[in-house]
């Protein structure tokens, strides 16, 4: 069964003014829509064909690029649009907050450690907050389309929280400030989602 590129839960320009519409349009219909199609082609005709996205990067073959770049790429993008809305965000509270608290003593240590992972992540990749079983959580980074998922990956865990410090996330808008750029993706994310993801992670 052939993964589809999923569609947006908002318009290309609904977190503007701090993702541009441009940018996610290009992002979201030429760059995730281009991993889509071609892990299917990675894929078509083997056992994974049949196999959850999860499940494929959980038990992949680090050595095979095709599924490993682009199977990374099409389920990071489809977490990273879900964790974010214009309008219905929430607050981080409950259980995902004090989790966040045991693990870095405030938010704003947390938001510190999170942007830190961001900002230092070299050329291409993402920064994480990822969940342990049992509830601990961890901010950790990645090269390129790597995810936590995947065997000996960073910190390991459940991603919940993602963001993609690739430069065609941001160089419209923000060129090279990417601090910038990671700054205003707090104000677009989405708690709800990711307190949701949290429960079902730990």
């Amino acid at each position: 069964m052939a993964f589809e590129l999923p569609k947006l839960n908002y318009a290309y320009d609904a977190l503007e003014p701090h993702i541009d519409a441009r940018t996610m349009e290009i992002h979201h219909s030429k760059h995730h829509n281009g991993y889509t199609t071609k892990l299917n082609a990675a894929i078509e005709g083997t056992p994974l064909e049949n196999e959850s996205i999860e499940s494929i990067l959980e038990h992949l073959d680090m050595s095979n690029g095709a599924v490993r770049n682009n199977g990374g790429g099409f389920y990071n993008h489809s977490l990273f649009w879900s964790i974010m809305d214009p309008n219905d965000k929430g607050e981080l509270s409950g259980a995902l907050k004090d989790a966040i608290l045991d693990a870095y003593g405030s938010i704003d240590a947390f938001k510190t450690a999170f942007s830190t992972a961001a900002a230092t992540q070299f050329g291409s990749g993402w920064a994480w907050l990822c969940v342990h079983k049992g509830g601990k959580v961890e901010v950790c980074s990645t090269p390129n389309q790597d995810n936590p998922l995947m065997p000996g990956v960073s910190c390991g865990g459940t991603p919940i929280l993602g963001l993609d410090v690739w430069e065609h996330a941001y160089y419209l808008n923000y060129q090279n400030r990417r601090p910038d750029y990671i700054n205003a993706f707090f104000n677009v994310i989405n708690w709800n989602e990711v307190a949701k993801r949290f429960e079902q992670a730990k």
